[in-house]
């Protein structure tokens, strides 16, 4: 199937109101224009969340990381500075050397 859309003024493109039903877009929405072999392409761009990280999380990610016995005091120390209980923590035990 073909389509087309419009150019305006300033650049402005004007996509049929079909297309824009049929892909769910409305106005102020974002697109990703890509140069591809064939010309341009043109699709929904797609949100990405961002994960905000909570004291226990951070907490979690410190404590699992940690590789040696220094590294996982320090994790141990940090998380209660963060206001966690590394006890409540899901991780792995303390590496001994």
């Amino acid at each position: 199937m073909v389509e087309y859309a419009k150019i305006g003024k300033r650049g402005t493109l004007v996509l049929p109101a079909d297309i824009r039903r049929r892909y769910g877009l409305e106005e102020g929405d974002l697109l990703v224009m890509e140069e591809t072999a064939a010309g341009l392409m043109l699709r929904p761009a797609e949100p990405r969340s961002v994960e905000v990280y909570t004291p226990e999380r951070i907490a979690e990610f410190l404590l699992n990381n940690a590789v040696t016995a220094e590294e996982y005091d320090a994790a141990v120390a940090r998380a209660r500075e963060l206001g966690v209980d590394p006890a409540d923590v899901p991780h792995q035990p303390r590496p001994e050397l």
